[in-house]
């Protein structure tokens, strides 16, 4: 119910699961590992749902993370 309100506040529709969602998607891009977002904050037991819960990565992140890349 609190998400619920909160959403009303800015005239948007929000629900927990799209709070942990986009929680998930930042530590990912953020840097945080994979392995550590699927088994400590979504809780997953099995890595491909949480590669498939993340969805996809655009090309600018994808030349982002590349250019990021030591060496």
């Amino acid at each position: 119910m609190v998400v619920k309100k909160a959403g009303d506040l800015v005239d948007t529709k929000v629900r927990p699961h799209d709070l942990r969602r986009h929680a998930a998607t930042y530590a990912s891009r953020s840097g945080t590992p994979l392995e550590i977002v699927s088994k400590v904050l979504l809780r997953h037991s099995n890595l491909s749902t949480t590669q498939r819960y993340l969805g996809k990565i655009s090309d600018s992140e994808a030349i982002r993370w590349v250019d990021n890349l030591p060496g």
